[in-house]
């Protein structure tokens, strides 16, 4: 695998790439100090270019490889579905249950959203509480409403 760190205004992002794919997109806290990772390939840097373009808000949509290993296709269809709604919108968990083919998996869409690999690219952000407060998120809400506020929806 195949790792680069992109400093962004997010906070520190970690980009794993495998057989030039994007597998994994997470904040950490500092610099990785292991040698697990070999040196960035061409699809990690497109993706640090692609994250460094959509906090300029040059771009909406991700255009990058993507695999999501060992998930269960009801995790993919929630990701994959997370991936439809549009920039600078949002749906709740039970319209996010809908679209991925459960109606009633609200919770499960939450689960999946919660173990969502790929932050922001997969936008997870953009799904909140039915009542339109916003609800869960991995790395906490205030990081959730800074990717809605770049995205100009508050």
């Amino acid at each position: 695998m195949n790792s680069l760190i992109y400093d962004s205004p997010f906070g520190l992002l970690q980009i794993i790439t495998k057989d030039e794919k994007l597998v994994s997109l997470k904040l950490v806290d500092a610099l990785p100090v292991d040698d697990a990772f070999s040196p960035p390939d061409d699809i990690a840097f497109e993706t640090a270019n692609q994250l460094k373009q959509y906090f300029e808000k040059t771009r909406i949509d991700f255009d990058l490889p993507i695999s999501f290993g060992n998930a269960s296709p009801f995790q993919i269809a929630v990701w994959e579905s997370l991936k439809r709604i549009p920039y600078g919108e949002t749906v709740s968990y039970s319209e996010l249950a809908h679209m991925a083919g459960s109606d009633k998996a609200f919770r499960a869409v939450g689960n999946a959203n919660r173990n969502n690999p790929i932050a922001i690219v997969i936008p997870c952000h953009r799904c909140i509480a039915k009542n339109g407060n916003l609800h869960g998120y991995f790395y906490g809400l205030e990081k959730k409403k800074f990717l809605l506020d770049l995205e100009q929806l508050r």
